[in-house]
């Protein structure tokens, strides 16, 4: 059987984006993002101009999730449906990277999540860009009709 910690590995390796919550003074939020996880932060990227920065700064607070292998489970009976998935629960606190290195160093992450290995951000891409690190406080797996 496979442990939690690998699943974890397993699915934030995997999974296409997550999708980050946070709390607009009393109002839920939650938006999908492309992500890079190091093992220890979660590093994700934003337009400086975006809405979603303006939450962050008043509530640096978040919840994460990110799933793979997601499939609908058919049966015989309408309430034996079920889903297979993994799945990876978490929370946090962003930080709005401002220092040029840390900002590379985030989408560097990032993009090798996505298969870009090659260094190389011009100086007016790093200047339109918000780099966020979550420091991850907490972070769980799930596993549903799979064997591990």
């Amino acid at each position: 059987m496979t442990n939690e910690l690998e699943v974890v590995e397993d699915v934030m390796r995997r999974a296409l984006y997550c999708r980050i919550a946070m709390c607009d003074g009393g109002t839920p939020r939650i938006v999908p993002m492309n992500f890079g996880y190091d093992g220890s932060y979660l590093y994700l990227h934003s337009g400086k101009r975006s809405g979603k920065l303006d939450v962050l700064r008043r509530n640096p607070a978040v919840c994460f999730q990110a799933d793979v292998d997601v499939e609908v489970v058919g049966a015989e009976q309408p309430c034996r449906w079920s889903m297979r998935y993994r799945s990876v629960v978490g929370k946090g606190k962003v930080q709005i990277l401002d220092d040029r290195e840390d900002k590379i160093f985030g989408l560097d992450v990032l993009m090798r999540h996505y298969g870009w290995d090659k260094a190389g951000f011009v100086d007016a891409a790093l200047e339109r860009v918000a780099v966020l690190r979550v420091e991850i406080e907490e972070i769980t797996a799930k596993v549903s009709g799979y064997d591990s």
